[in-house]
């Protein structure tokens, strides 16, 4: 709890006050004035970037609000929900230290609110001053007792976390997507959640290749075998996880080495292998290899292509709007030769698969991939669970709830071409709780199942 306390003061709490990223917290508001009043949360973040929300209500005759049961009258948001505060926040300044952008910084953000009902007539100075309370809304990717550890060994590069206690935990391996990097801030929710987490970098880290051209699938192998050596998986159990390209780089994982994956869960993923597409090494065409194994490249469906069509791919964007690239990634479907000849044999699966994905995608289209993949499951009669986590009306950047969601357009980390997502800030918000809740109950059934419950 946190705020203003006492009788006849206006009070505004926050429960949980400090808790992890992913934990929804209550907002009430009590004490206040009726008529309206200003609600405004302000993010500055450690990568120097500041994010700010607002929003109007009106105060009933109780002096009070939910933010959980009242819409406000106007503002950037819309619908009851506390945690809108967070997910609408807006970014009014860019990063000054992008590199801390993906880490696992505790984030505080400050709340504000300020009564604007006009003071009653012959009020003291006291009385006539408008009536405010603040709180501060604490969100952590490192809980409590969690351990970090980074690691270069062997050629593998990556941070592992693990939660307290010692003893063995179910493992999950969680990877970036063509942005490259080190996915930390999932890892570490992984480990809130009491699963020993290995965020396992493989191009624009340090140590590693700048881009993802000819990434050979014996860097991963080594990763699961080294996994399984070192991080005392609890019954063996070792998942893979990850988004965009590393979503369909999960399915490529446990495919290629059923032995050594015992669940996927692949958010907005391919059912087919793709080019290097924006993450190749400058100069490169983007139906350049992306994988290779025992230093052949894997055959990607825009290679050789005859129905391809790179216009929604390579459109110059218009009076400053961002490209929508996902029409394009329609196009070489049609040619069911590239296709076969670049398909995840994801029937070769031999664990649990989850798939996440958005309608209105604007990378690529995740649902319909994301159809095809359970489709190929059922029809090889796959006797392991799948589900499919349908994101309805959200875009590519699926991924934890309670973060803002409003930054729908951005620079590809390597390209640099300003991209669309798709979706809106709601529909995002909404799939990133609706996916992750989900995904937690699919991984602790997939670990018990293996004998191995969190």
């Amino acid at each position: 709890m946190s705020g203003n306390q006492g009788k006849g003061h206006p009070t505004l709490r926050v429960e949980p006050v400090d808790a992890a990223v992913d934990v929804d917290r209550r907002i009430v508001l009590t004490g206040f004035p009726a008529g309206p009043l200003r609600l405004r949360a302000e993010l500055r973040h450690p990568d120097g970037s500041v994010w700010q929300s607002s929003a109007t209500f009106t105060v009933g005759a109780d002096g009070t609000v939910d933010l959980d049961d009242q819409a406000p009258d106007s503002g950037d948001w819309d619908c009851a929900d506390a945690m809108a505060v967070v997910w609408a926040m807006q970014r009014t300044q860019p990063p000054t230290h992008s590199e801390r952008t993906d880490e696992v910084d505790t984030l505080a953000i400050a709340i504000d609110a300020e009564s604007l009902a006009t003071p009653n007539a012959g009020s003291s100075a006291d009385a006539a001053a408008p009536a405010s309370a603040h709180a501060t809304l604490v969100q952590r990717y490192v809980v409590n007792g969690v351990a970090r550890q980074e690691v270069n060994q062997d050629g593998l590069v990556g941070t592992v976390f693990r939660p307290a206690g010692g003893a063995p935990r179910p493992v999950i391996i969680v990877l970036n997507g063509s942005g490259g990097g080190i996915p930390r801030q999932r890892a570490a929710l992984y480990a809130a959640h009491g699963y020993t987490a290995f965020a396992l970098g493989y191009f624009k880290a340090p140590g590693l290749p700048a881009h993802i051209s000819r990434t050979p699938l014996e860097y991963f192998e080594k990763a699961l075998r080294w996994t399984r050596a070192n991080l005392d998986p609890a019954g063996g159990f070792v998942a893979v996880t990850g988004q965009s390209r590393g979503g369909e780089l999960t399915l490529l994982l446990a495919s290629r080495f059923p032995e050594l994956v015992n669940a996927a869960i692949a958010y907005v993923p391919s059912a087919v292998v793709h080019g290097t597409l924006r993450a190749g090494a400058p100069g490169e065409a983007p139906d350049s290899p992306t994988w290779t194994w025992q230093g052949q490249p894997l055959r990607n469906v825009w290679q050789g292509n005859s129905q391809a069509d790179w216009a929604a791919f390579n459109q110059a964007p218009v009076d400053g709007q961002p490209v929508r690239q996902a029409p394009a990634f329609h196009t070489p479907l049609r040619d069911a030769a590239a296709v076969a000849a670049a398909r995840i044999a994801v029937e070769k699966i031999q664990g649990p698969v989850m798939l996440v994905s958005g309608t209105d995608d604007g990378f690529w289209p995740s649902t319909m991939f994301s159809e095809q993949i359970a489709a190929t499951l059922k029809e090889h009669g796959h006797r392991w669970p799948v589900e499919h986590v349908c994101g309805q009306g959200a875009g590519h950047a699926i991924g934890l709830p309670n973060v803002p969601t409003t930054l729908i357009a951005k620079s590809h980390p390597v390209a640099g071409v300003v991209l669309t997502g798709g979706g809106t800030p709601r529909a995002n918000a909404r799939a990133n709780r609706q996916s992750w809740d989900a995904v937690q109950r699919f991984l602790a059934a997939a670990a018990a199942a293996h004998g191995a419950g969190a």
